[in-house]
């Protein structure tokens, strides 16, 4: 859920003039609003974050409507006895990108964010550790298998842009070989593994001339930025997969996510470069920013339809779209339509396994898509390719924006201000003691 909200904050950071053409800017940050206001509740104190609430199994083993639930709902939170760097961080970043995003309109919610986001990367920084050893029932479902690296790193990164507070910038200065910032080449973008985010947002720094005596550091994260591009490309070293019908593909369940994640980035570094007058410099030579905004559209062009199946992912756009969708308040009929109870097992024997369309349309939500040879299955158990979810959703907010404008669409020069002036109050400087960082987490992907 902060990893949803980093990234729609990011989408109106980028791209707020574009919403506000289409007259959706007030939609977007009012979602974000709803969010934020959620991770205010559940950071009651500077050191407390509530992390879950339920458990993923006894969730899994009903099938029915938010209104019926009678399932524990139990709150599990991390605490300095019980660490959750990870979990903290991202949301410290949700904070902080958020807190640029109302800096116009709502100065005072924003620095209530900002407040968080200072008090959660201190939490983060100072009590180390990966939240799903604090939170255990979540290791089936949101296993962190990057650790916590990369979240300490991203927090300090959205910080840094919304403070520009030199304690961040060096943060990320001091830290990022350490940290793997410098030394993770990416090929995944996700909830996850923010390292490609994070080297994003760093070349940015550099290419507006903030990086100062980190330049050196700064460039290697660069060089890591550009070889997540260039892979996506197909021009890079070591190169992502794609479908026979160009789909970005790294996994069987919930592929779609990766596609949106690795789009918007593509898009927003498209821009930067556009901006610094640079092309980017991939292993097959040099590459004009602009075929990254067309790798950008080419991906969203088949989410919605443009591809072997001619099926658009995107449930209610298009006229071929998914009608099953493995969502338990879209294939039930509405409470509103008939209050009847349905029990913990009865919806799954009523409900589930019914083959007929959903009778509450998902409007908008993006589904986990194909698999590796473009086909794909609409059934309600296929949860693997008919289940949406809010982050794969987030990206395209800003990917969506973008496009409506056309190649020539970006019109901002960096540094990026939106919406409207941000107030350059000094912030906080946190009193942390930066930790020897631990050893990098081997993973692969």
């Amino acid at each position: 859920m902060a990893f949803t909200i980093t990234m729609m904050s990011w989408s109106i950071i980028e791209y707020g003039k574009q919403l506000g053409s289409s007259g959706e800017l007030g939609n977007t940050m009012d979602a974000v609003k709803w969010g934020t206001d959620y991770l205010i509740k559940a950071h009651p104190q500077p050191y407390v974050l509530y992390g879950e609430v339920g458990d993923g199994n006894t969730d899994h083993y009903c099938w029915q409507r938010p209104e019926d639930m009678t399932t524990d709902r139990r709150a599990y939170k991390i605490d300095p006895s019980n660490p959750g760097s990870d979990l903290a961080g991202e949301t410290a970043a949700a904070m902080a990108a958020a807190s640029i995003v109302f800096r116009h309109s709502n100065p005072t919610y924003a620095n209530e964010l900002l407040t968080h986001a200072h008090q959660l990367f201190d939490f983060a920084d100072k009590y180390r550790g990966k939240y799903d050893s604090s939170i255990s029932v979540a290791q089936k479902y949101y296993r962190s298998v990057s650790g916590y690296n990369d979240e300490l790193l991203w927090a300090a990164a959205w910080l840094y842009q919304a403070t520009n507070n030199q304690y961040y910038l060096d943060y990320l200065g001091n830290n990022g070989d350490s940290m793997g910032g410098t030394g993770w080449g990416m090929t995944e973008f996700s909830w996850d593994v923010k390292y490609a985010g994070v080297q994003t947002l760093v070349a940015k720094f550099l290419m507006q001339g903030k990086a100062g005596h980190h330049a050196p550091v700064f460039e290697k994260y660069q060089q890591k930025a550009e070889d997540f591009m260039c892979s996506c490309l197909g021009k890079g070293t070591r190169n992502v997969q794609k479908t026979p019908g160009g789909l970005i593909y790294l996994q069987r369940w919930n592929n779609m996510q990766f596609v949106t994640s690795a789009s918007f980035l593509a898009a927003v570094y498209s821009d930067y470069l556009v901006s610094a007058g640079r092309n980017l410099n991939c292993a097959a030579g040099n590459v004009a920013p602009s075929q990254l905004l067309t790798l950008a559209k080419s991906q969203v062009d088949y989410i919605l339809g443009d591809n072997p199946r001619a099926t658009s992912y995107m449930v209610g756009y298009g006229n071929n779209y998914p009608r099953q969708v493995h969502h338990r308040g879209s294939s039930i009929v509405s409470y509103k339509v008939d209050p009847t109870f349905i029990s913990c097992r009865g919806g799954y024997a009523t409900w589930f396994s019914r083959k007929g369309s959903d009778p509450n349309l998902l409007t908008g939500a993006i589904v986990g898509g194909p698999d590796a040879y473009d086909n794909f299955a609409d059934e309600r158990d296929n949860y693997e390719q008919t289940e949406p979810a809010t982050y794969n959703n987030a990206p395209v907010l800003g990917l969506l924006a973008r496009l409506s404008g056309g190649h020539g669409g970006y019109n901002q020069l960096l540094p990026v201000v939106v919406p409207g002036p941000i107030e350059k109050k000094p912030a906080p400087q946190p009193k942390v003691t930066p930790a020897p960082a631990p050893g990098i987490i081997l993973c692969s992907f």
